[in-house]
């Protein structure tokens, strides 16, 4: 008898079982995933950004350091309103309302410019401003009734360089130019060349004049530059 009795509650046992296997279980309540609801119902902690290399961090780091500079437009020429013009100095005449006789003109070799109408003027010795007095002084007189003249250097005449440089010569003058820009221009000094000054040859109104200069002095439009060799 009580070996029926176990028989029947193992079977019962075994069918309570097989039971609760066709049930599946309640599924888990899915958590959030972005970081304000994580934190907002207690689940996992909001995720850190991703890691940065240390060689990213040390790229970021060089820019921010480095000050970003923006080149500055070049300054313009500024022309000396009291330069003596010469021969070589090519100059830009502009006659309002006379497309005719506003061009480029060169001073020749006796100091003078030729225009249309009035021909030769002297432009020797001459600032821009009293040039322009003179060429409108010469178009009044029977040509134009009230001309307006301008007058300014498009190009100053060259300078010379000689002596101990790699390329001795004749060179574009340049504003602000030194002795020392000079000899860059010309090459450099040769290996014999004296490099703590050399001798100037400069003509202006008052004459011609030869002096011995160091080489950051200033040059003018027409200088001679004679670079020494030195005697050890």
């Amino acid at each position: 008898m009580r070996s029926v009795r176990a028989v029947i509650l193992c079977l019962l046992t075994a069918l309570a079982l097989a039971g609760c296997m066709r049930h599946p279980g309640p599924d888990a309540m899915a958590r959030p995933h972005n970081d304000l609801d994580a934190l907002a119902y207690g689940g996992r902690q909001a995720s850190a950004p991703p890691p940065v290399a240390r060689r990213d961090l040390r790229v970021r780091a060089a820019r921010a350091s480095v000050p970003v500079v923006y080149a500055a437009a070049p300054p313009p020429v500024v022309h000396d309103p009291a330069y003596r013009l010469d021969s070589g100095d090519r100059l830009r005449i502009v006659v309002y309302g006379q497309e005719g006789l506003t061009n480029t003109y060169l001073v020749d070799a006796g100091g003078s410019i030729t225009m249309p109408l009035i021909g030769a003027v002297t432009a020797r010795g001459r600032t821009t401003a009293e040039l322009s007095a003179a060429i409108a002084a010469r178009l009044r007189n029977g040509y134009i009734r009230e001309p307006y003249v301008a007058a300014e250097v498009e190009a100053y005449r060259p300078f010379f360089i000689l002596g101990e440089v790699a390329a001795p010569g004749q060179y574009p003058f340049v504003p602000n130019m030194t002795v020392e820009s000079a000899v860059a221009i010309a090459g450099g000094f040769s290996p014999r060349a004296r490099r703590d000054r050399v001798t100037l040859t400069h003509t202006d109104a008052r004459g011609t004049v030869r002096l011995v200069v160091p080489t950051a002095t200033l040059l003018s439009p027409g200088d001679t530059v004679l670079v020494d060799e030195r005697w050890f």
